[in-house]
């Protein structure tokens, strides 16, 4: 299946100490390897960017509407889906060669990308038209800065999951 081996770090799990092994049940090949780094990646992307549209965009959801409840719902559901497949991953060797070879981790990055991309440009309209003319007639307004680097890293993760998706694509395919 996949084997990633990793320097200091026990290759059926755990890590080596002294003469004992401790977290034998998580896979730490995986999160050190490219695909495990991505999705931490993602993961802290959706993290940021639910962060800042909870702190500084609710205040605002009357002026920004649709836009934040869009970006919200996308961030929200994103960071559950590759949460539940990176926890999959860690725990079990097996589940990454049978979800990953599968369509469903192509597809719901293909997905992903797609709905970071169309809610990160939703929200860029919505900050250019709406919060940016309040942010230079209002002394202290952050939300206009907060939503501006929330749909930047909307790009972002949008990049990340197409990335992603490639790589699932290939490994979907037997590239490696």
């Amino acid at each position: 299946m996949a084997s990633f081996g990793i320097r200091g770090i026990n290759q059926n799990g755990g890590i080596n100490i002294c003469c004992c092994r401790i977290f034998t049940c998580v896979n730490f090949g995986f999160v050190t390897s490219k695909f495990g780094l991505l999705k931490v990646f993602e993961l802290l992307l959706a993290t940021v960017c639910e962060g800042l549209l909870v702190k500084y965009g609710i205040p605002v959801a009357d002026t920004i509407g649709q836009a934040l409840t869009g970006f919200l719902t996308t961030s929200a559901n994103c960071f559950t889906t590759t949460a539940i497949l990176a926890a999959c991953y860690c725990f079990s060797d097996k589940s990454f060669g049978l979800i990953r070879q599968s369509l469903f981790e192509t597809l719901f990055n293909a997905v992903a990308c797609f709905m970071y991309f169309s809610a990160a440009s939703y929200m860029g309209f919505a900050c250019v038209v709406w919060l940016h003319p309040q942010f230079l007639v209002r002394p202290g307004f952050w939300a206009y800065p907060a939503m501006t680097a929330a749909y930047y890293l909307g790009y972002l993760a949008s990049l990340a999951h197409g990335i992603d998706a490639i790589l699932s694509f290939k490994h979907y395919r037997g590239y490696r």
